[in-house]
């Protein structure tokens, strides 16, 4: 019998990545993938969100001329510096207001789009603003409570339940009582208060053992009526 030829694997060698790809880029702060588009890398950072990176990729393309379906690893460092530049001042370049996260700011008046670290802080401040103004805001952030008007009787409890705390007791006075031991001094106080010797423990030299309490008499009949 003829042997049948044996069949080679044909292995496809990887295709050559270009250059200047790299896999981790760092966009305004954030390290993301290189891998990933553009329009995904920009709701990685904080403070731009799903609506907010459709417009902010919107103008990426017409100030920068960058496709928001390409990879953010073939971005350039100047590239990378532009839009970093970009998104730290969105509201210059026709963002409509009601997508800006700072409308009307407290300092300024003016309406502003922060993000990463600046976004933290200026929610920090506004934080401790109203705790300092004693408003009722301010005093739901004082004593950890939600601000916003939600329930609090089920997700905002923050303290121990009644129940297991009405466990806890009962259960220390439990442990308390059946580890008091008959010779231990706690437990023939109570003993000695009911007039009884303590279980376990030694007259004392000299001492006449107690006489044992006499019967109580009955009273006497009383005769019976005559008729």
């Amino acid at each position: 019998m003829t042997k049948k030829p044996e069949k080679k694997l044909i292995t496809k060698k990887p295709e050559k990545e270009e250059e200047h790809f790299r896999g981790i880029v760092r966009i305004a702060g954030k390290d993301v993938k290189g891998e990933i588009s553009l329009l995904r890398a920009l709701r990685a950072v904080r403070g731009i969100g799903h609506t907010m990176a459709i417009s902010a990729a919107v103008v990426l393309k017409r100030d920068l001329a960058l496709d928001p379906k390409g990879r953010v690893g073939d971005l350039t460092e100047e590239q990378i510096e532009n839009l970093d530049k970009l998104l730290y001042n969105l509201q210059d370049h026709g963002v409509p207001a009601y997508l800006l996260n700072r409308c009307s700011d407290f300092n300024t008046g003016a309406n502003r789009h922060v993000i990463m670290t600046d976004l933290l802080f200026d929610t920090t401040q506004d934080v401790e603003r109203e705790k300092k103004s004693y408003s009722w805001k301010g005093y739901r952030h004082t004593f950890g409570q939600k601000v916003r008007g939600q329930k609090t009787r089920n997700t905002g409890r923050t303290g121990m339940a009644v129940g297991v705390l009405r466990k806890a007791i009962i259960a220390a006075q439990g442990g308390a009582a059946a580890g008091a031991k008959p010779g231990a001094p706690g437990a023939a106080a109570p003993a000695a208060a009911a007039g009884k010797p303590a279980t376990g423990a030694k007259p004392a030299a000299g001492a006449k053992p107690a006489a044992a309490a006499a019967p109580a008499k009955a009273a006497p009949a009383k005769p019976a009526e005559k008729k």
